[in-house]
């Protein structure tokens, strides 16, 4: 199973027509059965998508829809354990404690791979390996 970021579920609802590209390996990644997700991605999602400073934000009521049919993947809630796993991340690889909740939802997922382009490219923590998506060289699984 893969583990999707924020930014993954925000490229899909782009209206950007220089994030075209981005927007349709989005959706294509949205249409396969081995994703997960998290909460926190969730809300990251919600909150950034209906941004009045965004370009093109949704509503609010959008916003939750979408949410709501991303809910049909298998989603990491918010626990204490997330929490406490993602401060030690946070520290052991030098990330923010937001990025390192998101490696630790992953990994609590049981998830090997992480698609996002906010952290770098084929790093690995311990077990959990990011990929961009969105990289010239296309999308591995």
């Amino acid at each position: 199973m893969r583990f999707v970021d924020t930014n993954v579920l925000l490229y899909a609802v782009s209206k950007d027509p220089a994030e075209a590209r981005k927007t349709r390996i989005a959706l294509a990644l949205l249409t396969e059965g081995d994703i997960a997700l998290s909460v926190q991605v969730l809300q990251e999602f919600y909150v950034q998508a209906t941004r009045t400073g965004r370009p093109d934000p949704l509503t609010a009521r959008q916003a939750s829809a979408l949410v709501e049919s991303w809910r049909r993947f298998p989603v990491q809630p918010v626990t204490a354990e997330l929490m406490q796993a993602g401060f030690a991340a946070s520290v052991q690889f030098q990330i923010s404690y937001w990025d390192a909740t998101i490696v630790e939802g992953a990994r609590l997922m049981g998830c090997e791979l992480l698609l996002t382009e906010d952290l770098q490219h084929g790093r690995d923590f311990d077990g959990i390996r990011v990929q961009n998506p969105f990289a010239s060289k296309g999308r591995a699984r």
